[in-house]
């Protein structure tokens, strides 16, 4: 399920108070995504690391209660799960695959009944997430105990390159780094398990590329750092690629220029050109914009005026967009 649609499923599970547990390899978006439809629906985000807890986070310390027996005394996010007693509460638990049996057996009832050990929770307001790799990813994955998947609707995050690009654009990634995934889109995840100390591209060690270019790192040193964050030939391909973005004409003259500029034939220079114009749209420039857009082969139109309209909403009530809307909106994603 890409990332769109499954955002949209836990807005729903929400609202129905439905469990979900998501699974996918490591660095697709898991944890980001629930802390955005935790955000939107406006809900209290708990997040748990069962990894590194102990079954009494989840069932409450045991504690004297005078000289004849003794109880579980709840703290942390027990007691602050006990107290969500308006509104929504999401409790999010990390890494759940991780986690020790002993530790997943101390929240299976809680997840299920909504109490443990004498200790309620009000399931009106709460609503579980757990999220966890496989065991094929060697992230340190067991299982999970059966009872405890059972609690859970399980649901798989997959990639997809329209949904990463988005939220790139929308998160200030580098528009260059943006225009060289649209170019080479199988490069966003091919995330391979290993014992060795690499990384392989996924959409978090993509995203660290666009951190090495915007903290002010050397440039010598650019195709070392990308391969620390993503492997040697993800980092030789976008060295040059950013060879090209870097050759292309100067935007502000395109964008003065619509009708005289050349349209490249070369897909990567395309891909670079559009990208570098889209980023530098705005309201008083959109009609020239979209003039040198319909030049364009139609998915590189489309792209441009897309990817625009992701970096600036407004563009959207200008007329320039409207008027090329009604032409296009057969093919607008």
């Amino acid at each position: 399920m890409k990332p769109s649609v499954l955002k949209a499923v836990l807005m729903t599970a929400f609202r129905n108070r439905q469990n979900i547990l998501i699974t996918g390899a490591p660095g697709i978006g898991k944890s980001d995504l629930t802390a955005q439809a935790a955000d939107e629906a406006k809900a209290h985000l708990i997040i748990s690391h069962p990894v590194v807890s102990d079954p009494t986070d989840f069932k409450g310390y045991p504690f004297p209660v005078g000289k004849s027996h003794a109880d579980f005394l709840p703290f942390g996010d027990l007691l602050a799960l006990m107290k969500a007693d308006e509104g929504l509460t999401v409790m999010f638990f990390d890494d759940l695959g991780q986690a020790r049996p002993a530790v997943q057996a101390s929240l299976m009832q809680l997840v299920l009944g909504g109490q443990i050990n004498g200790h309620s929770i009000n399931k009106e307001h709460v609503v579980f997430v757990g999220a966890t790799n496989r065991a094929t990813d060697l992230a340190g994955v067991q299982s999970i105990l059966e009872p405890v998947k059972s609690r859970f609707l399980i649901l798989e995050l997959d990639v997809d390159v329209d949904d990463w690009a988005r939220w790139a654009i929308t998160g200030g990634i580098p528009a260059e780094l943006v225009a060289f995934i649209r170019f080479r889109p199988e490069l966003l995840h091919q995330f391979t398990p290993s014992r060795e100390i690499k990384n392989s591209p996924c959409p978090r060690s993509v995203a660290k590329c666009g951190d090495v270019m915007k903290v002010g790192y050397p440039e010598e040193t650019w195709h070392e750092l990308f391969t620390g964050c993503c492997g040697e030939g993800f980092a030789t391909e976008l060295m040059g690629f950013l060879k090209i973005y870097r050759s292309l004409p100067d935007p502000a003259y395109v964008i003065s220029h619509p009708e005289k500029v050349e349209i490249p034939e070369d897909p990567a220079t395309l891909y670079a050109l559009t990208g570098a114009i889209a980023a530098k749209a705005t309201e008083k420039n959109f009609d020239a914009v979209v003039r040198f857009s319909n030049r364009l082969p139609d998915e590189f139109n489309v792209r441009l005026i897309t990817d625009a309209l992701t970096r600036n909403r407004d563009l959207g009530q200008t007329k320039p967009y409207q008027d090329w809307f009604i032409k296009h909106q057969d093919v607008v994603i």
